[in-house]
């Protein structure tokens, strides 16, 4: 494999060119080798021997990409039920990192990492990294969570495998973001977009033009599903290029998938992953263009394999060739997670739709609540909005206007009537976390 910075030069688009533009017949055969090689792995650990059991599989029988479907789905359940050492494929002396999710919901879920494979998983982020335009010379401002959240963590490790100068900010205190960035002329951003438009509050609070006073030009965002318009309001305020990204704790981190300059979905790493969508009621697989859950199988993972993992994750395999001459298919923005759905008057509702409506209209500010209230009769459905302070300022038949106007936006979307209250900017919880948008009150 070919990583050495010193084999890179600043107008070569490919950190590792060869693996990603293999031609697609090549892409298959190493994944067929991979898979071979994760399955015999997987077959040590006692969740997957249990599996391999009970459904009679010999791993030595897998000798197709198509056999890997006679595999069972491995799900987030499977992963807490065998907590905390059910998936190990090596001794436990041969790990060097644990990452874990929150455990609000139950035992968490937790990911073990061999030397290897924090390596593996640094060359991937590094990989999604260069592929926007990062380059050595950059300053590297991680504005998201260290700790157990692989987030911080997965970029800081990739961001230093190119070379960058990283600054690990973390989350939070944002005036002293704005120092940094301005006093070591920070290049580069990784931070949560709901985060990133509260930052843009501080600023105009501040009276700080960013395109004058600092040298940002890339913001990495991701960590929640968000919207093309908050994409477009960031970039806008910041005047910068800002790309999606995906990944999740359970098969690395971030850098499973990734935008490249084109914007037009997500590329995602074939050579470490095998990718499937399906339906989430029928577990069959989806034809191209269909939305559906994405379902993962690791191929370069050393201490703990996963096959088949269902990520909750709504997205869509997005047809053709994209024109950056990568061959690793791309799939969409996630458009929110098969746990997130409302129900409302027998309607299935994703609160992406809402926002998708609402970052479409100028007169609505950065922030948005929604509101499920449980009724006897059946849920309501209330949208808190800010809306801009000039608009507050005009008189009541403009803003009951503008209210009905969002809500019938919203309903030609959802196809629910909501009720939509209007209020004043700054009047919601800012959270320098991933922000809460669905409260339910019962």
């Amino acid at each position: 494999m070919t990583n050495s910075l010193d084999l890179k030069t600043e107008d070569n688009p490919y950190w590792e060119s060869k693996w990603e533009t293999l031609p697609e017949e090549e892409l298959k055969a190493l994944q067929l080798k991979r898979l071979k090689e994760t399955i015999a792995r997987a077959a040590r650990a006692p969740f997957y021997q249990k599996v391999f059991k009970q459904n009679k599989i010999d791993p030595e029988k897998i000798n197709s990409l198509d056999d890997l479907r006679r595999i069972p789905f491995t799900t987030k359940e499977d992963l807490r039920e065998w907590y905390p050492y059910g998936f190990l494929t090596v001794p436990k002396e041969e790990i060097v990192r644990m990452h874990s999710s929150s455990g609000t919901t139950g035992r968490p879920t937790v990911v073990f990492y061999t030397k290897k494979d924090i390596d593996t998983w640094a060359n991937l982020v590094a990989r999604c990294m260069y592929m926007t335009g990062v380059r050595r010379k950059d300053v590297f401002q991680n504005m998201m969570g260290y700790g157990l959240f692989t987030g911080g963590l997965g970029f800081h490790y990739g961001a230093e495998k190119l070379g960058c100068l990283v600054i690990p900010a973390g989350p939070g205190n944002t005036k002293r973001q704005l120092f940094l960035m301005r006093e070591f002329e920070t290049t580069v951003v990784h931070i949560i977009p709901s985060y990133a438009l509260y930052v843009a509050e501080v600023c105009k609070e501040e009276g700080i033009d960013p395109q004058k006073e600092f040298k940002l030009r890339i913001a990495f965002i991701g960590a929640e599903p968000h919207s093309e318009g908050i994409r477009q309001r960031i970039e806008a305020f910041f005047g910068i290029d800002a790309f999606n990204s995906y990944g999740l704790s359970e098969v690395n981190g971030p850098g499973v998938a990734f935008e490249c300059p084109y914007k037009n979905g997500m590329h995602i790493w074939e050579d470490a992953y095998i990718v499937e969508v399906i339906n989430p009621e029928t577990l069959e697989s989806v034809k191209e263009g269909e939305e559906g859950e994405l379902v993962l199988t690791t191929l370069t993972r050393e201490g703990m394999p996963l096959l088949r993992y269902r990520t909750r994750d709504l997205t869509k395999f997005l047809p053709g060739k994209c024109p950056c001459g990568r061959t690793h298919r791309r799939i969409d923005r996630i458009t929110g997670r098969t746990d997130d759905m409302l129900i409302i008057k027998g309607v299935n509702i994703y609160p992406i739709q809402i926002e998708r409506v609402l970052m479409s209209l100028p007169e609505v500010g950065s922030n948005y609540l929604i509101e499920v209230h449980k009724r006897p009769t059946g849920d309501e459905l209330l949208i808190k909005v800010e809306v801009k302070s000039e608009i507050f300022q005009e008189d009541m038949r403009y803003l009951e206007g503008l209210r009905k106007k969002i809500a019938r936006e919203v309903k030609e979307e959802i196809l629910v009537t909501p009720k939509v209250e209007l209020i004043e900017p700054n009047s919601l919880p800012r959270s320098q976390g991933k922000a809460q948008r669905v409260v339910i009150i019962e």
